[in-house]
């Protein structure tokens, strides 16, 4: 399986007394994230599937995933990819998925965890900025998995 991971965009404050949940994309969080969104598409990337964390900042970066790399399928939507999620439960969702290729679009602390989990490292420490996407490569038929990273893209790599 491979698994593409991509941070959310640039996204706005929250506003005092407001709700981090509601934080929307920024229009140059936008424009960065399809310049390595364009990138990916040009080498390939065509994911099965996108799955996204429920918060919006996640759902709109997953929504310009699907319509730059032309995904047709619905965003899957899992409360597994919020930032204090856990790593063996995003697991066993991208399992739960049977997709050959996979992107998941979440939040920090949670998609550093996760790849160190993926990778069986669990003291790497990912630089993972915003907007960067990543692909990792992994057996899906193992309980816990063992995987390999292929590359990562920021945005300063793909020209933003």
């Amino acid at each position: 399986m491979q698994i593409y991971i991509l941070r959310h965009g640039i996204a706005e404050d929250a506003p005092p007394g407001g709700s981090d949940a509601g934080r929307a994309l920024t229009a140059e969080g936008k424009q960065k994230l399809r310049k390595v969104l364009e990138c990916a598409r040009d080498a390939g990337v065509q994911p099965d599937v996108i799955a996204t964390s429920p918060l919006k900042r996640a759902v709109e970066t997953a929504e310009i995933a699907a319509e730059v790399l032309k995904v047709k399928r619905d965003l899957v939507q899992t409360a597994a990819l919020v930032p204090s999620g856990s790593p063996l439960r995003v697991w066993s969702e991208l399992r739960s998925q049977k997709a050959d290729e996979l992107l998941i679009s979440g939040h920090e602390p949670l998609l550093s965890k996760l790849v160190a989990f993926l990778l069986r490292c669990p003291a790497l420490e990912v630089d993972f900025k915003k907007g960067a996407l990543m692909r990792v490569d992994v057996d899906e038929n193992q309980a816990e998995p063992h995987g390999v990273l292929r590359w990562m893209l920021t945005v300063k790599l793909a020209g933003g």
